[in-house]
């Protein structure tokens, strides 16, 4: 796997433009990031991403490269269940591109990591994905301890000093073909469903 790569993915990773559903009354703009691309290697992806154990919605455990991310398309975004302005709404949206996805649904997987793992237990999660309608079995909220979700979050460039600090920009992958990129939340449920429908297509047919 070439440097260059890397360099790229850590590019896309940490640097974030202003967020557009802002928690109220807190910062508008994560704070800023440094980002060290992984040596190379044939491992460099689980090195990076680290294979961290955290605990989905149902108890389970997921180790996020291994299980979460390899071999995936996936949308990755950050919440904390207690928040009333921005994460709902969210997760509402994100429920809206799921169902536009059709039967795409079933080949990206959406991963929702909290900010505030100290009262986000699983079974808090759990209770948050029924109550927002994402009780979706290709659709992990994850959670661990605050040690465990500090370098999680590290590694897709957030540093969360609080659980309203954290960036609501939506990340988008194709984990396998290295390709990355960042989209704001207020870009429409259609917008967000055509650029995962994407990621899925082969890269020689893209």
């Amino acid at each position: 796997m070439r440097m260059l790569d890397w360099v790229t993915l850590m590019i896309c990773f940490c640097i974030f433009s202003a967020v557009a559903f802002a928690h109220e009354g807190h910062m508008s703009e994560a704070p800023a990031t440094v980002a060290v691309a992984p040596a190379k290697g044939t491992h460099d992806a689980k090195a990076w991403f680290t294979d961290t154990p955290l605990l989905d919605q149902h108890g389970n455990t997921q180790r996020f490269y291994s299980d979460a991310l390899q071999n995936r398309v996936v949308l990755l975004n950050v919440i904390f269940t207690s928040c009333n302005d921005a994460c709902p709404l969210i997760t509402r949206k994100l429920k809206e591109v799921r169902e536009l996805l059709g039967d795409k649904a079933e080949g990206v997987t959406f991963i929702s990591l909290t900010s505030d793992p100290l009262r986000d237990t699983p079974a808090v999660l759990k209770a948050y994905t029924l109550k927002q309608g994402a009780d979706d079995p290709h659709w992990l909220f994850l959670t661990g301890d605050k040690a465990q979700m500090e370098l999680v979050l590290g590694r897709i460039g957030q540093i969360v000093p609080t659980p309203e600090q954290h960036s609501t920009q939506l990340i988008v992958g194709d984990v396998a073909n290295k390709r990355w990129s960042k989209i704001r939340p207020d870009a429409p449920a259609a917008a967000i469903a055509q650029r995962l429908q994407l990621l899925t297509m082969p890269v020689a047919g893209r």
